[in-house]
């Protein structure tokens, strides 16, 4: 590189703050976010859309006239209101018992012996290959024995086993990043396991917890087939299945579904948004901080 060019990349580290090559990466991140977020934008505009109308002939940045009622529309059509309750009350029983079952699975996982652990690890990747409808069956039989056909319960049943086998290997790999050290001096002051977990692993794991509630509240928020499977009354249904009535509209009421789509998915950008400060917090710094707690 000759002194010329050297210069140059010194200006610019001077004007912008960065290099070069870290200026290319952000650019290059702000194009991939661009492509990520020009359909949720093209899905608001086209709820704003005014019902009745053909589909627009190119991009359409702002619809004239614009047409909030479509919002309001989308209730009156279909019991969103209700179904939106609903999902509302599987996440709240869901969510917290998922954290707790699969953390606890993930922490003791941890804590196994490396070559046991292994193979448990092994198993758990073999089950996220098995297909979900090979569970179908045996779950409305076990559902209808246990009488929860038609609850909130069965919606929730599976967050009794960690709704997911990766759930539990997240934060299995985030324990098993805390330092050896830090468990045993928690073993050597007397912590039994419990009070391990909650004092050294769930500080420790903040990023984990953040990451598995987001996803499994996105799991529940968008599940549509257990909801027809074992919910037999309209009145209890999800927001999942409310969304699917407004998809039988006919083509010229297209702005309605786009508005319930707004709808279901504005929440999901939400979470996400408010846990994105917890999913680069160091481990190693918590689990030292959190040591002398024990």
């Amino acid at each position: 590189m000759s002194n010329r060019d050297r210069a140059d990349l010194t200006y610019l580290e001077r004007r912008f703050g960065v290099s070069p090559r870290r200026l290319a990466w952000h650019a290059i991140g702000i194009f991939i976010t661009a492509l990520f977020l020009l359909p949720l934008a093209s899905m608001f505009v086209g709820s704003l859309r005014k019902t009745g109308l053909p589909p627009p002939t190119g991009i359409e940045w702002l619809p004239n006239p614009v047409s909030w009622s479509n919002y309001s529309e989308v209730f009156q059509l279909v019991q969103m209101g209700r179904y939106l309750l609903n999902t509302l009350v599987v996440e709240a029983m869901a969510v917290p018992v998922t954290l707790i079952i699969a953390s606890w699975a993930g922490f003791a996982l941890s804590q196994l012996p490396g070559k046991f652990s292994s193979r448990v690890i092994t198993a758990a990747l073999l089950m996220l290959l098995l297909p979900e409808t090979a569970l179908w069956v045996s779950r409305f039989i076990e559902f209808r024995l246990a009488n929860i056909l038609n609850t909130p319960f069965a919606l929730t049943a599976s967050s009794l086993f960690g709704t997911s086998p990766l759930f539990t290997l997240i934060f299995y790999w985030t324990f098993r990043r805390v330092p050896s050290e830090t468990w045993e001096a928690a073993r050597v002051d007397g912590a039994g396991a419990l009070r391990a977990w909650w004092s050294l692993g769930v500080p420790a794991a903040r990023s984990a917890f953040a990451a598995v509630g987001v996803l499994a509240f996105v799991y529940y928020w968008r599940e549509f087939r257990e909801p027809l499977l074992y919910i037999q009354d309209i009145d209890k249904y999800t927001l999942s299945v409310g969304l699917a009535y407004l998809e039988q509209l006919d083509p010229t009421n297209l702005p309605i579904l786009m508005a319930g789509s707004v709808i279901v998915t504005a929440p999901i950008l939400l979470i996400f948004l408010l846990a994105q400060p917890f999913f680069l917090e160091p481990v190693e710094r918590k689990g030292a901080a959190t040591r002398e707690k024990i």
